[in-house]
């Protein structure tokens, strides 16, 4: 297996610390509002990979943070007029939902920054003692960010680089304005602990060098999170890490891809900021993850309503091969032997493009001949398309696709029919009796008619179905 290592910067072959066991931090929500689709994208990344790491055969033990203090949730807290607890307790419940409907798997633990404030105090005491870091006058506490020999290694760039060409927050405690800060001073009325300088509460960037290291241990095997944290997120966390630990933090950095809306940054200034439950209010939640999924994770995504159209679409194709097909009781030593009987090894295929840095949109094409496989078998072979089916599902799963009942999810996709589902079937009724009756050329005529209002039948041996695919303009 070989995974991209955003700290090298190329693909690297991927060898756990302890055989066997993958121990994976992923930076989460800062939860003071719903979660959008960025955050969405990087649920879907690391849901995808987790999947394919235990089907692997890996112990993988995936650890995804909570920030529930900082100072967007002390701002929308005291807009709302509510407690910080009520809000955090609100958006984690909300975020608890969006990820269950776009099916993402809960992480295996989801540690709150609030409920580590003495493993933040500590990390930060070892800084001060190694002379990493300093408490100013006013209260706030400092990392010393010249005093880390390897800043700015995870982004290629130098200090004086990053001094002439960043933003930098003007702050006259600061012995030098790259320093960031590890704690701050509360302010009157503000949500604050007790610490050895004042009260106060901890800087974002600690927070996950502490959590990671109380979960995972002080050196584990991967850390991701979304495009925008590489810098100064990841960065000084590094720099806190394994200046506190004296050891290497992480050994396989990865990062998300972006969501870009009709191709611009999604951003709440061009009024194309969507929110996940906004999105799954009109959209099915197996068509967005599989518009997630269907791109490399590291590779931008475009959301736009033709972009949705596509990944339904696909969909559609794998649910049209399911569909009619029966295979339960099918075992996995059937499975084996009709698909390679069928001529092709799917789930070899399946796992080289995995392997190749979790290559989805490579995995997904050899599901799509496997589907060719499936159609071909249930008009050729129909001994074979159970195992064929079953095989399909179950390489699907590992992308969190395909678990639906296919004539479910099929019809899922009429909310916008011309005629009523009574109407459909009358007309399917009409089209069987002219049929028998050996007028064809009425039975062509009612197939093409739905055909036009974008109702497609399917004969088979059980019958007539249909599905709808909603015309072109």
């Amino acid at each position: 297996m070989q995974i991209y290592n955003t700290l090298t910067r190329r693909k690297e072959p991927f060898t756990p610390i302890e055989p066997g066991r993958v121990r994976m931090y992923v930076c989460g929500m800062t939860v003071y509002d719903y979660c959008h689709l960025g955050h969405a994208r990087v649920m879907v990344a690391f849901d995808v990979i987790t999947r394919y790491l235990r089907h692997r055969g890996y112990d993988v033990t995936y650890v995804r943070n909570v920030t529930d203090i900082d100072d967007k949730i002390l701002r929308r807290a005291d807009e709302n007029g509510e407690t910080i607890a009520s809000l955090t307790e609100r958006m984690i419940e909300a975020m608890h939902e969006d990820e269950a409907r776009l099916g993402v798997l809960a992480p295996d633990q989801e540690p709150r920054a609030t409920r580590h404030i003495d493993d933040i105090i500590a990390m930060i005491e070892t800084l001060l003692a190694k002379g990493y870091a300093y408490a100013a006058d006013n209260g706030d506490v400092y990392y010393r960010v010249r005093r880390f020999e390897g800043y700015g290694k995870l982004n290629n760039r130098d200090l004086d680089e990053m001094r002439s060409g960043a933003r930098i927050e003007v702050d006259e405690h600061k012995e030098d304005p790259l320093d960031f800060v590890l704690w701050k001073a509360a302010k009157p009325g503000e949500a604050s602990w007790p610490s050895p300088w004042g009260e106060g509460r901890p800087g974002w960037h600690i927070e996950c060098s502490a959590m990671s290291k109380c979960c995972l241990g002080e050196t584990f095997d991967i850390h991701g999170g979304g495009p925008d944290l590489t810098f100064p997120h990841h960065e000084n966390e590094i720099a806190q890490s394994e200046a506190a630990n004296g050891k290497p933090f992480v050994n396989t950095w990865m990062h998300a891809g972006a969501v870009r809306v009709n191709h611009e940054k999604m951003s709440k200034s061009l009024g194309n900021f969507f929110t996940i439950r906004e999105v799954l209010e009109h959209h099915d939640p197996e068509v967005v993850r599989y518009l997630l999924v269907a791109s490399h994770y590291r590779s931008a995504i475009n959301y736009a309503p033709e972009s949705l159209a596509d990944a339904r679409k696909s969909l559609e194709r794998f649910y049209n091969s399911l569909e009619g097909v029966s295979f339960e009781g099918i075992d996995a030593a059937s499975i084996e032997a009709l698909t390679e009987g069928a001529g092709s090894d799917f789930d070899k295929r399946f796992s080289a493009a995995m392997d190749d840095d979790f290559n989805t949109a490579g995995a997904l094409s050899v599901l799509f001949d496997l589907a060719r496989e499936l159609n071909r078998a249930k008009k050729e072979a129909p001994d074979q398309a159970p195992a064929l089916a079953a095989e399909l599902r179950r390489l699907g799963g590992i992308l969190g696709l395909l678990q639906q009942d296919a004539a479910v999810f099929l019809k899922a996709g009429a909310g916008e029919l011309p005629l009523s589902e009574a109407e459909i079937q009358a007309k399917i009724d009409e089209r069987a009796a002219a049929k028998k009756a050996k007028d064809f050329a009425t039975a062509d005529g009612i197939r093409d008619e739905l055909a036009a209002l974008g109702i497609i039948l399917k004969d088979s041996r059980e019958g007539t179905g249909w599905v709808f695919e909603k015309p072109e303009g």
